[in-house]
C-alpha cells in the first residue's frame, strides 16, 4: 500500500459540550462530547496514566456517524486536582468510565484505548462487559512486571541507550539498581524543584522512544512542566503499586477466563512491530487469549498512534465499525 493510499485523522472538530463530572469528594474529571449526538456512542481511553486527552483524538472517529466521548482520567489533563495520587487505582478508574457512561446515559460504547488506555479499556470491559459494543485496542500494555521492568529498568535501555542514559544518570548510582522506587520517592517528595526535573527526565525518556523514528516535537511536549508532573507522578505511583491488580498476569488470565463472553464482540488489537515501549509480545497473548479479535502487527511502527499504517489502522476499525452499524 502506497502512503497516498492511506487512511488519516478526519478533520478538526470541535466539542459540542464540555463539562467536569465529580466522582469523589476530591476528585473532578473533564470531559467533551463532539460529533454527532446521535450517532454510534465511542469513549477515547487515554494513555499514561496521567496522558490526558486532546483535540486530535476527536478525529480517529467519522464526526457524522460517532457521538465521540473524551475524559481526562483523575489527576491527568484537566482533570482536578492536577498530578493528584489519592484515590487513584485502575479500580477508581474504571469505576469512574462506569459512571461516566450512566451519567451520559449510554447503554453501550465503542471502548477504544492505546497503551495504558489499552490496559484500562481491557480492565474496564472485563468488568462492563454487557455496555462494551466493541473494543480497538492499540499498543497494548497489561501491567505486568516484566513489561515494568522492561521499559523503566532494563530492555528498552539496551536499544536506546543514549535516550536511557538522561533518565537513569538523574538517579545516583547506589539507587540505580531500582528505578522506579528511586524516582517515586522524588516525584512525591517536597523538593518542588526536584519533583519537575524528575518528572522531566521520566516523561521524555519515555518519549523518545516512542516511535519508530523519534520525533523531536513529541520530546518537546512530554518536557513540558506542567504535562510532565502529572505524567510521571501518575505512572510511576501505578507502577510503583504493580498497577494496582491482585496478580502479576491478572488482566490476561481474566481474558483467558472470559473470553467465550466476548466472542460477539467486534475486537481489534493493533501494535506496532518495533513498538519499544510495549513489547508486541502483549498483543500476541492477547490475541491467543482472543481468538476472535483482529489482530494487527504494524510491520514499519514503534508504539505512537500517529505513525501512518498504525494509524490506518485504526482509522479502518472505526469505519468498520461504524459501517456495521452497531
Amino acid at each position: 500500500m502506497s502512503t497516498s493510499q492511506l487512511l488519516s485523522f478526519y478533520p478538526e472538530i470541535e466539542a459540542y459540550h464540555t463539562d467536569f463530572l465529580p466522582v469523589s469528594d476530591l476528585h473532578f474529571l473533564y470531559y467533551e462530547q463532539s460529533g454527532n449526538p446521535d450517532g454510534i456512542p465511542v469513549v477515547f481511553v487515554h494513555g499514561g496514566p496521567g496522558g490526558g486527552v486532546a483535540p486530535i483524538h476527536r478525529r480517529f472517529f467519522d464526526p457524522e456517524a460517532y457521538r465521540i466521548i473524551l475524559f481526562d482520567q483523575r489527576g491527568a489533563g484537566q482533570s482536578q486536582p492536577h498530578a493528584c495520587l489519592e484515590d487513584n487505582t485502575t479500580q477508581h478508574l474504571v469505576a469512574d468510565m462506569e459512571r461516566l457512561r450512566q451519567h451520559l446515559g449510554i447503554d453501550q460504547w465503542l471502548v477504544f484505548g492505546g497503551s495504558w488506555g489499552s490496559t484500562l479499556a481491557l480492565a474496564y470491559a472485563l468488568a462492563h462487559r454487557k455496555h462494551v459494543s466493541g473494543l480497538i485496542l492499540r499498543g497494548i500494555f497489561m501491567g505486568r512486571p516484566w513489561e515494568i521492568e522492561w521499559l523503566y529498568q532494563q530492555g528498552a535501555s539496551r536499544l536506546f541507550p543514549d535516550a536511557y542514559a538522561p533518565y537513569r544518570d538523574f538517579i545516583p548510582p547506589e539507587e540505580q539498581h531500582e528505578l522506579v522506587n528511586a524516582y517515586y520517592r522524588r516525584l512525591t517528595g517536597d523538593d518542588e524543584a526536584v519533583q519537575i526535573e524528575a518528572a522531566k527526565r521520566w516523561s521524555v525518556w519515555e518519549a523518545s522512544i516512542s516511535k519508530l523514528i523519534p520525533d523531536a516535537n513529541i520530546v518537546e511536549d512530554f518536557e513540558d512542566p506542567h504535562f510532565a508532573l502529572a505524567f510521571a507522578r501518575i505512572e510511576c505511583h501505578y507502577f510503583y503499586h504493580n498497577t494496582f491488580f491482585d496478580s502479576d498476569n491478572q488482566l490476561l488470565d481474566q481474558a483467558r477466563a472470559q473470553q467465550a463472553d466476548f466472542a460477539d464482540i467486534p475486537t481489534w488489537i493493533v501494535h506496532g512491530r518495533y513498538d519499544v515501549v510495549c513489547a508486541a509480545q502483549n498483543a500476541w497473548e492477547l490475541a491467543e487469549a482472543w481468538p476472535h479479535a483482529e489482530l494487527t502487527l504494524v510491520p514499519d511502527a514503534g508504539h505512537a498512534s500517529s505513525e501512518p499504517h498504525t494509524l490506518d489502522t485504526l482509522i479502518r476499525a472505526t469505519n468498520t465499525f461504524k459501517q456495521r452499524g452497531r
